[in-house]
């Protein structure tokens, strides 16, 4: 695992990334955040340890994050996210964990292009935007994490979004917030291990 800077698709930004064999995993923090979340909350250290290829984004939409220019464009957020997998594993088709804003791109880049799997936590803006209308052509597996006390996605929507999804399940997080994830870290890491497996065979 080592920490480098991507100068790709007209963004620097910085990365943490894991080479090993199989199918990599792009982490997409959420709008508060950057790619250390995911150190600080352990899934770097227990993914290093089970020899999965990882790849961890500061992404142009980032509040906090090291990237420069700064931009929320879906389009250029998601070109950037591609150019960096291309980067990091070649043609090899990813699982995406993304958080809020993350998720939208997650779910922006799965309608342009192969990823093997997805991990949603409360993604942000899921109906407000033409690729959804490609939702029902995802056939890979999705996990869907939302919490009891997010106050800024609705359960609903949550709902509603696994229904449109054929391979959904969504998976309800009691009294955690809309980072989830950060509220109940071991869970997380089982969810994701789960997808992952499902991933691999799908």
């Amino acid at each position: 695992m080592s920490e480098k800077n991507l100068n790709l698709a007209g963004y620097k930004c910085r990365a943490i990334v894991n080479h090993a064999a199989g199918v990599p995993i792009v982490f997409l923090h959420g709008l508060s955040y950057t790619c250390e979340i995911w150190q600080r909350i352990g899934v770097t250290a227990l993914l290093e340890e089970k020899h999965v290829p990882f790849l961890a984004l500061d992404m142009p939409y980032g509040m906090k994050s090291e990237c420069q220019p700064k931009t929320r464009d879906p389009e250029k957020n998601v070109a950037y996210a591609k150019e960096a997998t291309e980067n990091a594993f070649g043609k090899e088709a990813p699982v995406l964990v993304g958080a809020s804003i993350g998720g939208h791109m997650a779910l922006k880049y799965a309608s342009e292009f192969a990823v093997k799997g997805l991990l949603l936590i409360a993604p942000a803006r899921v109906f407000q935007s033409e690729f959804s209308q490609s939702y029902p052509k995802f056939n890979f597996p999705v996990r869907i994490i939302w919490g009891t006390e997010d106050n800024i996605i609705s359960g609903e929507e949550m709902r509603t979004l696994s229904e449109k999804l054929p391979k959904a399940k969504l998976v309800t997080y009691e009294a955690a917030s809309h980072s989830a994830y950060i509220n109940q870290p071991d869970r997380f890491k089982r969810d994701l291990m789960e997808l992952y497996a499902d991933a691999e065979q799908s």
